[in-house]
C-alpha cells in the first residue's frame, strides 16, 4: 500500500467538493453522484487516520453551504454513515472487490435514507425511487476512486 499523506487527502475533497459545485443540468442533477461523500469514505477507510469521523461532518457542513441545503443535514448523514464505515474498517482487507462494494453499497444507501428522512420531517414531498438513483453513479464513482487512489488491500507483507 501506498504511502498517504494529508495534503492528498485534502487536495481530493477539495476537488470532490468542486465536483459536488459543478452545475449539473437535464438529468445529470438527478443522477449526479455525492462526490464529497465517496470521496469521504475512500479515505475513511483507506487511512483511517488522516480522516476520520469529524473530517466527514466538516465535508457534510461544506455540502451544506455550497448547496444551500439545511444545514447540518448532510453534516449529520455523513458523520453517521462514516462512523458505520469506520466500525466495520478494520475487516475490510478481509473481503473481496464484489463484498466491499456491497459494504459500499449500504454506506450510500444509509446516507441516502438518513437525508430522506430529514427532508421528509422538514415537510418535502416524497421524491419517489428517483431519489435513490445517485447511490448507483456513486457506486461508479466510487470505482474510479479505487482506479485513480487505488484499493483498499491489505499491507505488503516483506518476504525475507
Amino acid at each position: 500500500m501506498r504511502h498517504t499523506s494529508l495534503v492528498s487527502v485534502y487536495i481530493s475533497l477539495l476537488i470532490a467538493l468542486l465536483c459536488q459545485l459543478f452545475p449539473w443540468v437535464g438529468q445529470g442533477i438527478i443522477l449526479r453522484p455525492d462526490f464529497m461523500l465517496v470521496v469521504t469514505l475512500y479515505w475513511l477507510l483507506r487511512a483511517p487516520h488522516l480522516c476520520n469521523v469529524g473530517t466527514a461532518w466538516f465535508a457534510g457542513l461544506l455540502v451544506d453551504l455550497a448547496t444551500g441545503s439545511l444545514l447540518g443535514q448532510h453534516a449529520l448523514s455523513f458523520c453517521f454513515t462514516a462512523y458505520v464505515a469506520l466500525s466495520y474498517q478494520r475487516r475490510l482487507v478481509l473481503f473481496n472487490k464484489g463484498q466491499l462494494l456491497a459494504y459500499v453499497l449500504i454506506l450510500l444507501l444509509i446516507e441516502r435514507v438518513l437525508i430522506l428522512l430529514l427532508k421528509l420531517f422538514t415537510g418535502n414531498e416524497n421524491p419517489g425511487l428517483a431519489y435513490l438513483l445517485p447511490i448507483i453513479s456513486g457506486l461508479l464513482l466510487w470505482q474510479l476512486t479505487i482506479f485513480i487512489f487505488g484499493g483498499i488491500t491489505r499491507p505488503k507483507t516483506s518476504t525475507s
